[in-house]
């Protein structure tokens, strides 16, 4: 129903704009309803990421029948999630030019070492061979020594000019990852 009033407004402002451009006069402004492409008022982010991902997942499982609700953990999505936040804004990172690459030495205390070490290792194996890296992860006691390389020297300043967060985010596998692991399917080492 959402969808089909989206559309039916998206039509008549687009009928509006076209009349109004060949008798041409300026085109109307959309009703005050509208806020951020969202009908009626309605924000369309829900004001915290992760709070803003769950919600996408706890959708995508309510609106699949095959769902089995025995294996959902959404905890464990919410587990990565702070993993994710602690890697990203809190772990400590130290980028050395490599032959081919670099080499980056992520490190962090309490909490965010423990994130360091289960996210990255897991991550480096999931984009092995993305773009024709080589990536390699090691554990050392106060966090992960990331060393990403390519053979083809074209791509070494790429990965030097992505650094650590860039490299993190590559590959398509995240949203699959999430689902998979609110769905039971995956493990999530606390």
């Amino acid at each position: 129903m959402k969808l089909l009033r989206k559309s039916a407004f998206v039509l008549i402002v687009v009928a509006a704009t076209s009349a109004a451009q060949a008798q041409g006069t300026p085109p109307a402004t959309p009703p005050a309803a509208m806020h951020h492409g969202q009908p009626d008022g309605i924000p369309a982010e829900s004001g915290q990421s992760a709070f803003g991902a769950i919600q996408e997942i706890v959708a995508a499982l309510q609106s699949d029948p095959r769902t089995d609700w025995s294996k959902v953990d959404i905890d464990a999505l919410r587990q990565h999630l702070i993993d994710m936040d602690e890697v990203t804004l809190r772990a400590d990172v130290r980028k050395e030019p490599v032959e081919g690459g670099l080499r980056i030495e992520v490190t962090g205390t309490g909490r965010t070492l423990a994130a360091i070490q289960r996210m990255v290792p897991e991550h480096a194996h999931e984009i092995l061979g993305t773009n024709r890296w080589t990536v390699q992860a090691a554990t050392v006691p106060n966090g992960v020594v990331l060393t990403v390389t390519a053979a083809d020297p074209s791509a070494t300043q790429r990965i030097r000019a992505l650094g650590f967060m860039g490299i993190m985010v590559q590959g398509s596998h995240h949203r699959m990852h999430h689902l998979a692991m609110a769905k039971g399917d995956m493990v999530h080492h606390r």
